[in-house]
């Protein structure tokens, strides 16, 4: 007798090919039956209409402190992942640094807290740090139960720092003797099973504390060195963010793409790094794919991580950031309950007055602002060409390729009044709680044509949701579902297939991490399945809540029309529900 049997489904397997419709049979978490099944089954669900499709794997997410007080990776198990990576961009919570431990501690969350934005307060009451080196991090997450399986990639900036201590921190470059103990780690946590090495590179990364990343500046030797941890394995990525020097000058794009070419042919291993259409820079996403394919002839396996939609912030009185956080007269009522500072908004005096002003510098030392923050509040009129109310009366649920006639910098000119002027009443209004939509990259000339080329690029991974960060400005959890709802269902033009689109989100990017068990509805594959109402499927609609320790903040957004997520074969969430069973598991590569 099977355990499952859903009847009657639209299935799209995960490998690009036509959509069928088939029953899928499945016993001890396994797929064993897929066409017209007759089998008797402990459940069985008359699936007509909905799509029965792989889980999806999220190969870049910012987990590794939630993963320890919640079990269920909210909000990515409302939004049919199954599998994720964590680890990205460098930094991490193993190994912790020799010496003090408080202090080890300290310097982890104040990375962490400034690069990914999560509340530091969250962050030293709800992860444990019961752990030392990175496989004891490895081991400590692996008994916990949890929702959805999930792997590992050692970072850099940690290991860095455990090696190096202060000098880390101050940013000194690393001896041969520094860089043979970190390519150790590296080696030991690849053994342990981890999934791979990450390092992050960009200048829009800072500490909580406003310094830069210890790794950020590491040179060719440091970077080939640690690589060389790979040297006889036959597991593992990297995976690297880089800006490529933007904001120093376009003149140095290419001698940091060749640190990223040295660093992949060290280490004989799929590298990935982040694309986008910057800004400033709004043709660099150009340069980037020329090298990649460049490299690729010559037969190095580079990947581009690739997002869904336009990568910025979500700006509200309550959210991490908003046009008037640096202005003086707001400062003055920054600490007010919400809806009280948006009355003493709207009293005419201070709004007089915060008008006239102009904002402070937000960057700077002793704070995790980029620089890039004050370039765009330098050009706020311009720039709210690009800002959006997130949600309206006629428009519920997030548009993520709003109309630049809905921008505020046109309702502005319609009003015959300044961009500022329609940001602020706007943020004023009632008690406070509306939200402003800004993609600040990807959405340089007004729409997702440029994400619309990337996605249809033969090395672009879906990727870039950073699930479990930014928790105070954005929810991109919700890419997966996006990209079922706008590229698939919604948008009217220049539009992706569904089994394109379902290719992406599971077996392209399991193929690319090496995992060979999942990502297609197949016998013998393990049976991470979503099944899917397309009518209802929505993004739905992210808004404030508190349920991180200490009372912190984030954005949390569920997505709807999920009927039912399986990893190995159990229900872990239905129809918005998640369940009590805990069938996730860390999965270690290369045993």
């Amino acid at each position: 007798m099977l355990d499952l049997l859903i009847k009657g489904a639209t299935v799209v397997d995960g490998t690009g090919a036509p959509a069928i419709t088939a029953d899928v049979g499945v016993k001890d978490g396994r797929i064993v039956e897929v066409g017209r099944i007759a089998d008797d089954a402990s459940e069985r669900i008359d699936a007509a209409g909905a799509w029965l499709i792989p889980g999806f794997v999220d190969i870049h997410t910012h987990y590794d402190g939630q993963a320890s007080w919640d079990e269920t990776f909210s909000p990515s198990i409302h939004h049919g992942v199954t599998t994720l990576m964590m680890g990205n961009c460098g930094v991490g919570f193993a190994p912790l640094s020799a010496g003090p431990k408080a202090k080890a501690v300290a310097d982890l969350i104040d990375l962490m807290e400034g690069v990914e934005d999560i509340p530091g307060v969250a962050l030293a009451e709800g992860v444990r740090f019961d752990w030392e080196s990175f496989p004891q991090f490895m081991d400590a997450l692996e008994a916990m139960p949890h929702s959805l399986d999930f792997l590992l990639q050692i970072p850099h900036d940690p290991v860095r720092m455990r090696v190096m201590g202060d000098r880390a921190l101050a940013g000194k470059p690393a001896s041969a003797e520094d860089v043979a103990a970190m390519r150790a780690l590296v080696r030991e946590a690849l053994d342990a099973g981890a999934a791979g090495f990450s390092t992050g590179r960009s200048d829009n990364h800072r500490t909580a504390s406003g310094k830069d990343t210890p790794a950020c500046e590491a040179d060719a030797a440091e970077l080939t060195g640690i690589a060389h941890a790979f040297d006889g394995l036959q597991h593992g990525v990297v995976q690297l963010v880089s800006d490529f020097d933007l904001l120093r000058g376009a003149e140095r794009f290419d001698a940091e793409f060749d640190l990223v070419e040295q660093m992949a042919r060290a280490s004989g291993r799929p590298l990935s790094m982040t694309w986008l259409q910057r800004d400033p820079g709004g043709e660099q996403w150009k340069q980037v794919q020329a090298k990649v394919e460049a490299a690729v002839e010559t037969g190095l396996p580079l990947y581009l991580q690739t997002a869904a939609r336009g990568i910025g912030v979500i700006n509200g009185l309550d959210a991490t950031f908003h046009p008037f956080v640096g202005f003086p007269g707001y400062k003055e009522i920054a600490n007010l309950p919400l809806a009280r500072r948006a009355a003493a908004m709207r009293e005419p005096a201070r709004r007089a007055a915060i008008l006239s002003q102009q904002s402070e510098p937000m960057a700077g030392d002793g704070t995790p602002v980029p620089p890039l923050v004050d370039i765009l509040l330098a050009r706020i009129e311009l720039i709210s060409a690009r800002m959006f109310p997130l949600c309206t009366a006629a428009q519920p649920v997030p548009d993520y390729e709003p109309d630049v006639r809905t921008s505020f910098y046109a309702q502005a000119k319609m009003r015959g009044t300044t961009a500022l002027a329609a940001l602020y009443d706007y943020l004023a209004e009632d008690d406070g709680g509306n939200l402003i939509y800004f993609p600040i990259f990807n959405y340089n000339d007004g729409s997702l044509d440029v994400v619309h080329q990337m996605l249809q690029h033969p090395r672009a991974l879906f990727a870039l949701s950073d699930s479990g960060a930014h928790v105070g400005t954005v929810c991109d959890a919700s890419f997966t579902t996006f990209m079922l709802t706008h590229w698939v269902r919604d948008r009217t033009r220049d539009k992706l297939g569904l089994e394109r689109a379902v290719e992406m989100l599971t077996s392209r990017n399991a193929r690319y991490l090496g995992l060979h068990d999942r990502g297609e509805i197949a016998v013998g594959k393990r049976a991470d399945l979503n099944l899917i109402d397309p009518q209802r499927l929505s993004v739905g609609v992210p808004r404030l809540v508190r349920d991180l320790p200490a009372g912190g903040r984030r954005f949390l957004q569920k997505g709807e029309g999920y009927l039912g997520t399986w990893v190995a074969g159990h229900c872990v969430q239905h129809d918005g529900q998640v369940s009590d069973v805990r069938p996730g598991k860390l999965v270690r590569m290369g045993r």
